[in-house]
């Protein structure tokens, strides 16, 4: 059977150069998985041919949609973790400079939330241990 090559995924200016080649490499995977099965369907059925070509347009079309139906998802999740990571950056950068400032206060601090979540721990661990029954 005549493999044809497809178009690579149309990528926007907010799209990275990763996220943009991960979506190539997988339409191209998956491309080519319409091919071979297409290919081995051709060995085995000649009569069909007419079918399968039709069978065959219809995979690839359905892969091009949903390709494209990926990218602006790709575009949205790389767009939310490029503000995440700059959020989180952000964060680091104020804590260091909350505790440059204030040495005591902070170490005040990570005690009392270090007490908290001990208590804590410790209140579920007696409770879990409450509801299970006793072994035999």
């Amino acid at each position: 059977m005549e493999t044809t090559e497809r178009d690579n995924i149309v990528s926007t200016p907010r799209m990275s150069q990763d996220t943009a080649g991960a979506l190539d490499r997988t339409s191209s995977k998956a491309h080519a998985a319409v091919d071979s099965i297409a290919g081995a369907a051709d060995e085995g059925v000649p009569r069909a041919k007419p079918a399968i070509d039709r069978i065959v347009a219809t995979a690839h079309h359905a892969v091009d949609s949903a390709a494209g139906a990926a990218a602006p998802t790709a575009d949205w999740l790389a767009e939310r973790g490029a503000s995440l990571k700059a959020a989180q950056k952000n964060l680091v950068a104020d804590t260091c400079n909350y505790v440059s400032v204030n040495p005591l206060k902070s170490v005040g601090i990570a005690v009392a939330a270090g007490i908290v979540i001990s208590r804590a721990m410790l209140f579920f661990r007696d409770r879990k241990r409450a509801a299970t029954p006793p072994s035999a």
